[in-house]
Order: structure tokens, then C-alpha cells, then sequence
């Protein structure tokens, strides 16, 4: 289980922190798999504690050997066994603290896998409503703190717990009157952790949130810079940063100040349990219950538990900002393994060629989709969108009621001015935003056979392209791992990028992205096209992928778009018009309405807004092309 998203000054729907019940429970699958190595870590690490308990007695023995005024010599053997108990317990805890360490940076290995995994698979329109600086947050400030607990915290708490317990069963070995009077600081500390995990884990929480909201705010002021000089909001975005960050800086305040009430409430329990303990062993001595040494080694018994006991109170500190991190770190886990539709349900996910807000779809592979969508047994539509709304915020609607529905084979141009809704319109299509309202069909057997039963057939395409750091065979098969060298060339080839992706130093093996061969935005966009192609989905999306060319490189983006969507269904969000003039069929949008809906020639002779945007386009270009 998780609680709900909360929701951050940013007015961003946060994700959601998992229960500390359901943490927990996260905390032991990752566990599972290294059981035996966790339990003989504890085992050695028993071990060692055992054997180091051996050092209060002998120093015990050596008190009363001069107490008794007996020969130096008799101090030898006990000498003797100090060095070889140091020496064993030193031994020991380093092989056991090793296994723990192990343990634990295995489980951080697997805890770092399953979250990049998940996080990666979450649709696109949710990590927008949460905003990036949430998931910034939790991927380095939440994997931190969760890293340095499982290195520092975790194999130190073993190491105290087990000092604590065996400790305390070696005073009651020596006269059970020493346990009791040492058990006298325990209601104290046992009040000073109540009263600082009630306070810590709210606290720290609040914390983690406050950060995310504060990275948020400095990521969109410095991704939006120039629009924020452009409008005059260099001010307001001022006091926005400046808020948050006060707001993270209080919170820090406040938990440095639970950290010193929680030491000197620790400091006042010390005191009590050594005076209880000193006044015992004097009253034991003089009835002549105990020897003086038997009282020293009780002495330094609970002199001996100030650190383990100190110990694990202050990682109380480390666990509870760990155990935050690791609620927001479950609660992304658990956010991405959603349960499948009813039945009748399907979801149509995307495989993404070009660059998306989830990594792992920008490779090319299909990631979960949000929006459940029926499939339909015949192939009558490719695809059908009925009566979609959608607004990103109460009274901020883009969409209003849009109906729409793409042939087999068709492609379609999504046309309007800037606002009207044609990208929501086609993330919507493509599986990546959920709408408010409305239903969106796709037919059963959609999905093309070089696809896979895998893959999910749809592929979206973006003006926003990702070159992937690596050779470039290894970015073009993101979109299709199987995939050969003759299909990858094939592949280059249908969308005309071939002749230069093998003019490049070492061909396909050339390193691409950063810190190798750079590629302009055309080439980059015909990469993200040919990843399309080796996808070789039954719709595809493309929203305005040859936006970022250029004039220069216009045609060849639209000869490697066309060529590229030959065959398949297309939904074209067109950024040049003479996508829509190659179209079958041209939808407008306005003000996120369908105001429009036919060939180009019908509707540029109809006098409608089709036809003023298409005489204000041409008539802004020298020799542009007038069917």
C-alpha cells in the first residue's frame, strides 16, 4: 500500500510514499534472496561480541589479584588471555562485519535495479503531474540516504544490538542485582526513542518533500529561463526559489534541534544506570556478596553498553531518515506495478523512438501505458477516439470532446495554432497521457508480427530527440535488441540516413552521443525515425518530429518521415503544412475543438481556418508548394 500523492507548494501531485507496513515488507523481499549470507554475518558477528564480553571479567580477575596483594606473576595469564581475546574478536567482527557489508550493498544494488527499472515504466503524464524535481529528489537524495544507512547504519546496529543483549545477559551471569540496577536507564531511553521516532519520521518526510518542491522550483526556473526573462517573472521566481528554500532550511533547523534533545536525554539515562550500578557493586562489596573485582567488571559492563546503547539510538536517527527515503523510493516501486485491466480491457502502450519523459520508452521499448482502452475484435478503425477532454488543472482544459477515428493505413495531420491542443491530442493517442474524459479504442490484433508479443504497437516520435551514448548499431537496436546489421542498415536506409551513417569514421560501430561523434538534429531525428522502423509499429505518432531541422533540413526529415510511416497508421502533428498536404485526410484543432476534417485540397478551396492557415503559411514562404 501506499499513501495518497501528497501534494507539494509547487501545486504538483507528488508521487505517492509507501506505508511503513508495506516498507517493511518491500525491505524483506529485497532481503530474501541473501538470507543465508545475512544470517552468517549475525552469527559471526555473535561470535565476536561473545568473545569480547571476555574482557570486563579478566580485567575483573587482574583488580583482584592486586586487591589480594597476590605475586605479579599471577597477572600473566590474564594478560595473556586479553591480548588473545582482542586479537580474536578483532578477527571476527572485521569477517562478519564484511558479510554484513556485503549483505548490505547487495540489497542497495537490487533496491537501485528495481527502481530505475519501475521508475522508468511510470507513464509520462503522471511524472508531469509530479513534476521533475520530485523524482530528482528521490532518485539522488533518497538513494543516498538509503546507500549510507546500508553501509555505515546497518552493519554498526547489528554490531550494538548484540553488544546490548549479550552485555546485559553477562551482568545478570554476575549477580542478576547488577542487570536490575543497570535496567533502571531503560525506561529513560526507551521514553527518549518514543519521543524522537514519533517526531523524526513526520519530520524527515516533510523534509524529502521540501527538497523535491525546492529542486522543482530551480528546474523550472532554469529549464524556463528564457520565457521567464522574456515575461517579467524574474521576480516572482525569485521569491518562489527563495520560499522553498526557507521552507527546506526550517525543516533542517528543526530536525538539528530533535538530534540535541534526543542526545541529552541519552546523556541523562547514562547517568542514571552508572550510579545505580556503582551504588549496587558498593552494597554487594561491603555484605561481601561479590569481590571488588566482580563489582569493577560490573562497572565496566555498563560503562561498556554507553557506546553500542548510544550507538543504536543516534542510527535510530539514520534509520528514520533512511526509512523515509526508502517509503518514497517503495512508493515509486509500487506506483509502476499497477494490476491489469478488467477483462475486456487491454492496454496499448507505446514503444517511443525518439526522446520521451521515461527513459527506457525513449529506447524503443514499450512502456506501460496509462490509459486502459478496449480492444475491438474487427479492424474496422485502427483507432478511435470518442468524446476525449482533458485539462492539466481544475479550469485549465485543452481538450473539449474531441472524437476521432484513423483508418487502417491512414495517415492523418493534426493542424492548428500554437495551444490548440494537437500534442495532448496525440500523446493521448499515443498511450503517454491519460485524458480527463473519453475513451480511446485501438483493434485486437494490432500489433505487427515483427513486433513481437512483447511490443506494443504503438511508437511515438517527438521533435525532442535522445542520441544515446553508445556505438550507434547499439542506439538503433534500443528499438529492437534482435535486430541484425542487415536489418539495422535496411532500417537506415528506408528513412535515407545509410549513406552518412556509414561515411561515419568506424560505420555502425562508431561511438554516438555524449562524449562521442556528434550528430546534428536532422541526423538525429532520422536515427529516431529508423529506431521507428525497427519497432515497425501498427500506429505510429510522430509529433512534430522535424520541428528542431531547420529550413535546410526539412525535406529530408519529411521524405524519411514519410518513408518511415509508409504502410503503417499515422497520427502527424504537422509543423509544416506540407505534412498535411502529403496526408490522406487533415483534422484541425482550435482552441481544442475539431473545427475541421478532410483532404487538403477540400478543405484549402473551403474558406475555412484550414484555409487561412494554409494562405498565411504559403504566403510567408517564397516557393512554397501550392497543389
Amino acid at each position: 500500500m501506499t499513501t495518497p500523492s501528497p501534494t507539494a507548494d509547487t501545486g504538483a501531485e507528488l508521487l505517492p510514499i509507501a506505508t511503513p507496513a508495506r516498507t517493511r515488507a518491500a525491505l524483506r523481499t529485497l532481503i530474501r534472496p541473501d538470507r543465508g549470507l545475512a544470517l552468517t554475518g549475525i552469527g559471526i558477528l555473535v561470535a565476536a561480541t561473545a568473545v569480547g564480553l571476555l574482557v570486563q571479567p579478566l580485567l575483573g580477575r587482574i583488580v583482584d589479584i592486586v586487591a589480594d596483594g597476590r605475586p605479579a606473576g599471577d597477572l600473566t595469564l590474564p594478560v595473556v588471555l586479553l591480548v588473545a581475546v582482542a586479537v580474536v574478536q578483532g578477527l571476527t567482527t572485521t569477517l562478519g562485519l564484511t558479510r554484513i557489508a556485503r549483505l548490505g550493498e547487495t540489497v542497495l544494488a537490487r533496491l537501485r535495479e528495481r527502481f530505475v527499472e519501475r521508475a522508468l515504466n511510470l507513464p509520462a503524464d503522471r511524472l508531469e503531474r509530479a513534476g521533475a524535481g520530485d523524482l530528482t529528489a528521490r532518485v539522488t537524495g533518497d538513494v543516498a540516504r538509503v546507500a549510507e544507512a546500508v553501509r555505515s547504519a546497518l552493519p554498526e546496529m547489528a554490531r550494538s544490538v548484540l553488544a546490548i543483549l549479550l552485555t546485559l545477559g553477562a551482568l545478570a551471569l554476575l549477580d542478576v542485582r547488577f542487570l536490575l540496577a543497570a535496567l533502571l536507564a531503560v525506561p529513560v531511553q526507551l521514553l527518549t526513542a518514543r519521543w524522537y521516532v514519533r517526531r523524526a519520521l513526520t519530520l524527515y518526510a516533510d523534509q524529502r518533500v521540501a527538497n523535491g518542491a525546492q529542486q522543482q522550483q530551480l528546474l523550472e526556473t532554469i529549464g524556463g529561463a528564457v520565457t521567464v526573462r522574456g515575461h517579467r517573472l524574474e521576480e516572482q521566481h525569485t521569491e518562489r526559489s527563495a520560499g522553498r528554500s526557507r521552507k527546506a532550511v526550517d525543516l533542517t533547523m528543526r530536525s538539528v534541534n530533535l538530534v540535541l534533545g534526543f542526545y541529552g536525554r541519552l546523556h541523562i539515562a547514562e547517568y542514571i544506570g552508572l550510579a545505580a550500578v556503582l551504588i549496587a557493586g558498593f552494597w554487594l562489596v561491603r555484605d561481601g556478596a561479590v569481590s571488588i573485582g566482580t563489582a569493577t567488571a560490573a562497572a565496566l559492563y555498563f560503562h561498556s553498553l554507553f557506546g553500542p546503547v548510544n550507538a543504536a539510538l543516534v542510527l535510530l536517527d539514520d534509520a528514520q531518515s533512511a526509512a523515509a527515503g526508502l517509503a518514497r523510493l517503495v512508493g515509486v516501486t509500487d506506483l509502476a506495478e499497477q494490476p491489469e485491466p478488467a477483462a475486456g480491457k487491454a492496454v496499448v502502450g507505446k514503444a517511443t523512438a525518439g526522446k520521451t519523459e521515461a527513459g527506457k520508452a525513449e529506447a524503443g521499448k514499450a512502456a506501460p501505458a496509462s490509459v486502459p482502452r478496449q480492444r475491438i475484435a474487427s479492424s474496422e478503425a485502427a483507432v478511435t477516439v470518442h468524446a476525449v477532454s482533458h485539462a492539466y488543472g481544475p479550469g485549465r482544459p485543452v481538450l473539449h470532446e474531441v472524437s476521432l477515428t484513423l483508418e487502417p493505413g491512414e495517415h492523418v495531420a493534426l493542424v492548428g495554432t500554437s495551444g490548440a491542443g494537437k500534442s495532448t491530442l496525440a500523446r493521448i493517442v499515443a498511450g503517454v497521457q491519460e485524458p480527463t474524459s473519453g475513451t480511446v479504442t485501438a483493434p485486437a490484433g494490432a500489433v505487427s508480427a515483427a513486433a513481437g508479443a512483447d511490443e506494443h504497437p504503438v511508437v511515438l516520435v517527438t521533435q525532442e530527440v535522445h542520441v544515446f551514448t553508445g556505438t550507434l548499431a547499439e542506439d538503433l537496436r534500443l528499438a529492437r535488441p534482435d535486430a541484425t546489421d542487415a536489418d539495422l542498415r535496411t532500417a537506415l536506409a528506408t528513412v535515407h540516413a545509410l549513406e552518412w551513417a556509414e561515411a561515419l569514421p568506424d560505420g555502425l560501430a562508431t561511438v554516438v552521443g555524449e562524449g562521442g561523434h556528434r550528430l546534428d538534429p536532422a541526423r538525429a531525428q532520422q536515427l529516431a525515425l529508423a529506431r521507428l522502423v525497427l519497432a515497425d509499429p501498427a500506429l505510429a505518432v510522430l509529433d512534430e518530429a522535424t520541428a528542431e531541422a531547420g529550413s535546410a533540413g526539412a525535406r529530408v526529415l519529411e521524405r524519411s518521415a514519410e518513408a518511415a510511416l509508409a504502410g503503417r497508421t499515422a497520427l502527424v502533428v504537422a509543423h509544416r503544412l506540407t505534412q498535411a498536404v502529403a496526408a490522406d485526410r487533415v483534422v484541425v484543432l482550435e482552441a481544442g475543438r475539431v473545427v475541421e476534417s478532410g483532404p487538403h485540397d477540400e478543405l484549402r478551396d473551403a474558406d475555412g481556418p484550414y484555409a487561412a492557415l494554409w494562405g498565411a503559411w504559403s504566403g510567408s514562404r517564397a516557393g512554397a508548394p501550392h497543389p
